[in-house]
């Protein structure tokens, strides 16, 4: 889905601000959040998929303002509620105020019907359509053209594992970018590598 989470490669965000040996967690609630996270999908309550598209699904202020853990606890309460867990009332009953929670997520969708294979050095192209529920393929390399350097192993298909959707896994391939292409007169002549699903490609003439 097109969303405030979808930021690489865009402009204007300054340069990117780190701290060396930086601590994994700041506070106590950060490291259970990240357990109760690991616990839900080890016993099956939502997988990877489901855990990364409602992060998608937040509210661009709430994404924004959200540190990374936030957005941890808030796709971790979204899909607790939406499976039944827990309800929103009982989280703001322990939180003695407002709990916000992800939107309502789109439809998914299954394999692309007529997926063609290919081979390391095939030119090739990724699709450019524009799709509302859960889907690995970065904006930066929608519509633009590439050459596969390897086939990588099957995976279940995003956009069908995050909406229950039956989908057989899919191939995934190493597609090396050449950064001209995907950002014209705005980047340094560099190689950019993408793992890109199947159905996200077209061969290219």
């Amino acid at each position: 889905m097109d969303g405030v989470h979808d930021m690489g490669g865009r402009q204007g965000f300054g340069v990117i601000r780190y701290a060396p040996n930086a601590s994994v967690f700041h506070a106590e609630w950060e490291r259970r959040a990240n357990a109760l996270y690991g616990l839900a999908v080890r016993h099956g309550i939502f997988n990877m998929d489901e855990y990364r598209h409602a992060i998608e699904r937040m509210s661009p202020y709430h994404y924004m303002s959200a540190s990374y853990y936030e957005r941890t606890l808030t796709s971790l309460a979204t899909l607790l509620v939406e499976k039944g867990v827990t309800s929103q009332e009982e989280l703001e009953k322990l939180a003695k105020g407002e709990f916000p929670l992800a939107g309502p997520s789109a439809a998914g969708r299954s394999n692309l019907p007529e997926r063609q294979q290919f081979k390391p050095g095939d030119r090739v192209r990724v699709r450019n359509e524009f799709f509302a529920g859960h889907i690995r393929m970065p904006a930066y390399i929608r519509g633009k053209q590439g050459i596969v350097v390897r086939e990588t192993p099957a995976y279940p298909l995003p956009d069908a594992h995050a909406h229950g959707i039956q989908a057989e896994d899919e191939r995934t391939y190493d597609v090396v970018f050449r950064t001209e292409d995907l950002w014209p007169n705005a980047s340094d002549s560099a190689q950019v590598h993408v793992g890109v699903f199947q159905s996200y490609l077209q061969k290219e003439d």
